[in-house]
């Protein structure tokens, strides 16, 4: 009975076969794919690398002054002619490792198949080779280690760069002319769309505060000055022929650096007083004109964006405007510093007294002043201040939004219901609703 031949020693003699018929040509076009398939992985990994690089990575770049760093700064200074050179270095070594994928292929795993089919067969094998090694897997650990594959890359890409100069140069060049073309074809982006891309570029390091002052930033643009005014029924302002000593009162109660002055009615605002102009004065008796210090007021419709609102404070030198309906009375009144704590948050100094507009109960239930700003409410309670968009028609203020949704003045005690926020009435009269529960559902 004859002995059936070791498994083992079929496979082995198999391989042995097998290579026996590998000429040392293709094995040299094997070695070298292999070679510059990690060529192409450093180079990929160098664009994710060098344009991953925080303001902190380079801050800490600079600290240092090492040869190495002074390369990354060198090739940073020139973001354009770096990018130019990594691509045209990585199709460069693309291409050259497709054609010898060719002859390798066709020298080692000769399968008698179709030849279209075994064309197929090489392309996705290739394909896959360069997607996984010298696309996907150096970039993922770029991403995650910029600086040392930074360092790593920057006297090779110093090197590719002067090699590649006059390649770089006639696609920078070419960029350049591109982009000027397609530049007034270029969609504006929107609010909505910049805040998003500035919450999926900030990291760890950017702290609440400066996220807060970047998203400021963002939508300065995008509000109108009837969004942030004190309403006509919260502003302080005289008549004309207040007698000086009942002035004098009001500005100590007030605590204002300047009041409205109106004749009547304060629909026909005629002026600004300055409480500095009063101060040679004080000891002056009723008889003293006032009105003669009084400066031009500086109208400004609500409809009109904060950014443009601003730039006229800027150039005007004044700090403040009264805000006109379409009707031509007065809605109310902007100064300088509601515009800027739009970016900046809060703004409150050693005089400024707390106006409580809400008080909070616990974690999901307010109640607020009605007059409380829809966007000051939405500071409040934590959310983006496009909820109400649908509902909020022309309205600014809490009780507006529940007029909006009703369409008439409420009861004491109503409950309105909408999305997640339950509203209920605490404080109402026969002209305006004065107070209201706010109940955050789950």
């Amino acid at each position: 009975m004859e002995e059936s031949p070791d498994p083992y020693l079929c496979l082995a003699a198999h391989l042995i076969t097998l290579l026996s018929q590998f000429s040392m040509d293709a094995l040299y076009g094997l070695g070298t794919m292999i070679l510059l398939l990690f060529v192409s992985a450093m180079v990929s990994g160098s664009e994710i690398a060098y344009f991953s690089l925080t303001h902190n990575h380079i801050s800490n770049i600079r600290k240092q002054e090492r040869p190495t760093d002074k390369k990354i700064l060198s090739l940073l200074e020139r973001p354009n002619r770096l990018l130019a050179t990594i691509l045209i270095t990585n199709n460069v070594i693309n291409i050259a490792i497709i054609i010898l994928s060719t002859f390798v292929f066709s020298a080692l795993f000769d399968l008698g198949l179709h030849p279209v089919l075994q064309f197929l067969i090489q392309v996705a094998a290739v394909t896959f080779l360069i997607l996984l090694f010298a696309e996907i897997l150096p970039k993922v650990y770029a991403a995650r280690h910029p600086v040392k594959f930074s360092a790593i890359m920057a006297g090779p890409l110093l090197m590719l760069r002067r090699l590649l100069f006059p390649l770089s140069s006639l696609l920078v060049k070419t960029t350049r002319i591109i982009d000027k073309r397609m530049e007034k074809k270029r969609p504006n982006l929107s609010m909505h769309e910049l805040s998003h891309a500035l919450e999926i570029t900030s990291d760890e390091s950017t702290s609440e505060e400066d996220k807060k002052l970047l998203r400021g930033i963002v939508r300065f643009g995008n509000i109108y000055v009837r969004e942030i005014m004190k309403s006509r029924v919260d502003v302080v302002a005289v008549d004309k022929e207040t007698p000086f000593s009942d002035l004098i009162k009001v500005i100590r109660e007030a605590g204002y650096s300047r009041i409205p002055v109106y004749r009547e009615k304060f629909d026909n605002v005629e002026g600004i007083l300055y409480i500095k102009d009063l101060l040679p004065h004080l000891d002056k008796d009723d008889d003293f004109n006032w009105q003669e210090l009084l400066r031009n007021a500086f109208f400004v419709p609500e409809s009109k964006r904060i950014n443009d609102l601003l730039k006229e404070f800027q150039e005007k030198k004044i700090h403040m405007a009264i805000v006109v309906d379409e009707y031509g009375g007065t809605a109310g009144l902007v100064t300088l510093e509601d515009i800027l704590e739009e970016i900046v948050g809060e703004i409150n100094d050693e005089f400024d007294m707390e106006e409580a507009i809400y008080s909070k109960i616990d974690d999901s239930t307010f109640v607020f002043e009605g007059k409380t700003l829809l966007k000051d409410f939405c500071k409040i309670i934590g959310i983006e201040d496009d909820v109400f968009d649908e509902i909020r028609g022309e309205a600014d203020t809490l009780a507006g939004l529940i007029l909006e949704i009703k369409q008439e003045i409420p009861f004491k005690g109503a409950k309105i219901n909408y999305q997640h926020f339950e509203f209920e009435i605490e404080g109402v009269d026969k002209r305006r609703i004065k107070r209201i529960k706010v109940k955050i559902k789950a």
